[in-house]
């Protein structure tokens, strides 16, 4: 009997390859939202070290049953400092993405709808930001504004708002000259009630897929700013500082301080992006199709 003939496997369809990449973006974001939440908790049932206790351990002992990533060169828990900087990089990243949410989707809808001055005035000043270097602009920002989680959110968000206002501005647009629209206002809608009630929410496709793969961007843009020495005070437990100091033992052989905080990093954004690019092909029917 072939397998063709075998009923049980007629109606089974291989996963495409796009369907497969969401789904593991999809679980290593679960993954490593899981740790961020689960982090203190470990610590407080005493599993985990405390990421901010230092020079009580042996300087840059190898990974061992004491220290599954060995420790750095102050003494650090390299494990423990790699999984509450899970929970930092959450932080910084959610909120600046929400910060550039909540003004980049008001403004664009504001300057699609209204027009004239106001969409010219706004046009401008976004595509001023927008042909700067989102890491460069971060950089300088994160210099003025000083280090901490909400600064660091601040230095972050600046950079994205322009994405979010161009796309929202743009489906704006093309959606005010909708029939339902026309209504609304022939009825006696007032701008407010047009903005909220018709025009939001068929304006806001494109967000979450957006949302998502700007988040993956800012955690490597934050590692940037850590690495740097601009990202967040120098105990808070963050990926790119820890590997600006772990640099400086790499060619001694002292290889543990580095890979385990860039490879959580790495694994990270790959998560985010392949999840990004899932929900593209899910919102985008015509994408999906020709795919």
């Amino acid at each position: 009997m072939s397998v063709t003939s075998f009923r049980p496997l007629r109606g089974f369809r291989v996963p495409s390859v796009s369907t497969a990449m969401t789904f593991c973006g999809l679980v290593l974001t679960i993954l490593f939202l899981l740790i961020a939440l689960l982090s203190p908790l470990f610590s407080i049932w005493g599993w985990i070290q405390s990421p901010t206790e230092f020079l009580s351990n042996p300087i840059h002992q190898p990974p061992s049953p004491q220290h599954w990533f060995g420790t750095s060169r102050l003494g650090y828990d390299v494990f423990s400092r790699t999984l509450f900087g899970t929970q930092v990089a959450w932080q910084v990243v959610l909120l600046a993405t929400l910060l550039s949410v909540g003004i980049g989707v008001p403004l664009g809808m504001v300057s699609g709808y209204l027009g004239g001055k106001i969409d010219r005035v706004l046009l401008f000043l976004m595509d001023t930001i927008y042909t700067l270097p989102g890491l460069l602009l971060s950089i300088t920002l994160a210099f003025v504004v000083g280090k901490g989680v909400l600064n660091a959110a601040i230095a972050l968000s600046v950079a994205y708002v322009p994405q979010y206002y161009r796309v929202v501005r743009n489906h704006t647009t093309s959606v005010k000259t909708e029939l339902f629209i026309e209504a609304a206002q022939a009825l006696g809608a007032n701008t407010w009630t047009i903005l909220t009630r018709y025009l939001f929410l068929n304006v806001i496709q494109s967000v979450p897929v957006l949302f998502t793969l700007n988040a993956a961007d800012a955690i490597l843009t934050l590692g940037g700013l850590g690495f740097l020495g601009l990202g967040l005070p120098d105990e808070v437990p963050e990926w790119g500082h820890d590997l600006r100091i772990a640099l400086e033992a790499l060619p001694t052989g002292i290889w543990w301080t580095t890979l385990f905080p860039g490879l959580a990093l790495t694994i990270m954004v790959v998560g985010l992006s392949l999840l990004g690019e899932g929900l593209n092909d899910f919102l985008n029917p015509r994408l999906r199709n020709q795919r």
